[in-house]
């Protein structure tokens, strides 16, 4: 959300693609400035579906609503080939504004809708991270576990100092899996889940620190790839068992998976990864992808799961209000995005939690994630006092759904 960071995919693999990926942190820019890139009059709009007879949506903002500053801007953007996705905004689990633009399947002349499924990239993250949490509460696992007793094969540097802890917040001090030399080369001769998770693990173990656990923060893939080895570990399932059966069954997520790249490619309803190399002309980045997403990055979700998945957690379907407050409370300060112009007013509070990131906007808390990858631009923002939920998936390169994350949170907490 509020800050550019590394996202589930390196893309220093290719000369062709050059723009670094990004999570998609939500900047500090006014819904004025947000405004004033959408330039001509807004498009008809699609026909919406909002809130129907729930009283609360009388006190929905009427820039929320269909018709409203959000719903044009999002427009705007889709006509100008700027965004290809879906948006779906819901308050106390009621809908508000569900849209969907541009091509799932240009190939096949595919629209994206409302059913659906992207590739989340980094937003993968809070379901690894609730994982933890889950086996946390149950007794199987300690945040005060080190690496080295739970995975084998590291250095006494690393797993003897790592713990539990320094994984989910970004402090271990472990970089990105996708930046060792020769990684994309091994990874395209992996065929099955088990090769994917055992090789990045073993790629892992041969990777440096870069500062001593706890000593500072900086974004890693691979912690949140060892958690999911840890996961697998503790709990006797592979990591995407455990997910399917202890995330996705109890929160009703019907259409998610950790689909393969076989499926990705024969499957209708999942959308392909659209990026624009230095030629201008989008093209299908599917072919690089690797056979399986990583507990750090390429779930796939509808829009509709992932609000599925806010309403379970916010509703003690997946932890009990203790944990999710462990889960989802700030952890580690973070520093503003580098390069961000001030603005009148104190800077924003921005807080690593146990996965998710943490924010304080106009005296509300959020947290959620953003992820980016060549292709995939995705956010997820959840708003637990005024009970919002905020989820753009997108298959166009970042910051495609930062935009409209960002116009959505200042919305929602009345930001100027």
């Amino acid at each position: 959300m509020r800050e550019p960071t590394y996202g589930s995919r390196m893309v220093a693999r290719s000369a062709r693609h050059t723009r670094p990926p990004v999570d998609l942190w939500l900047m500090t820019t006014t819904r004025r400035t947000i405004l004033s890139l959408a330039g001509a009059a807004p498009l008809a709009l699609a026909i919406g579906n909002p809130a129907g007879a729930d009283p609360g949506y009388a006190k929905v903002p009427d820039g929320l609503k269909p018709g409203g500053e959000l719903d044009k801007f999002v427009a705007e953007l889709a006509v100008k080939d700027e965004f290809s996705g879906s948006l779906l905004l819901t308050h106390r689990g009621r809908r508000v504004l569900s849209r969907s633009y541009g091509m799932a399947n240009k190939a096949l002349g595919i629209p994206n809708g409302p059913d659906t499924i992207f590739a989340l990239a980094s937003v993968t993250k809070v379901l690894t991270a609730l994982s933890v949490v889950q086996l946390v509460e149950r007794g199987k696992l300690s945040l005060g576990a080190k690496l080295g007793p739970l995975l084998d094969g590291f250095a006494p540097e690393v797993g003897e100092a790592v713990t539990v802890h320094h994984l989910l917040t970004h402090t271990s001090g472990l970089g990105d899996f996708h930046m060792v030399p020769g990684f994309w080369e091994t990874a395209r001769t992996w065929s099955s889940a088990q090769q994917v998770m055992d090789g990045i693990t073993q790629i892992i173990r041969g990777m440096p620190v870069t500062f001593p656990a706890g000593a500072s923060h900086a974004y890693s893939n691979a912690g949140f790839h060892l958690l999911g080895a840890i996961v697998a570990k503790v709990s006797g399932l592979s990591y995407y068992d455990y997910v399917r059966r202890n995330v996705f069954r109890p929160a009703g997520m019907s259409s998610s998976d950790f689909y393969t790249k076989p499926q990705w490619l024969t499957d209708p309803r999942i959308a392909h990864p659209y990026t624009r190399p230095e030629s201008g002309k989008q093209v299908d980045d599917i072919d690089s992808r690797y056979f399986i997403g990583t507990p750090a990055g390429e779930a796939f979700c509808t829009c509709a799961d992932l609000d599925r998945f806010t309403q379970a957690l916010l509703g003690g379907k997946l932890i009990d209000a203790p944990f999710l407050q462990l889960y989802a409370s700030g952890k580690v300060p973070m520093p503003p995005p580098p390069g961000t112009p001030p603005l009148p007013g104190p800077p924003p509070v921005t807080l690593q939690c146990y996965g998710p990131i943490g924010t304080v906007a106009s005296g509300q808390w959020t947290f959620g994630h953003g992820g980016g990858s060549p292709g995939i631009s995705t956010n997820l923002e959840i708003f637990p006092d005024s009970r919002w939920t905020s989820v753009v998936l997108g298959n166009y390169d970042p910051p495609a759904a930062l935009p409209i994350a960002r116009m959505a949170r200042q919305l929602i907490t009345g930001q100027s």
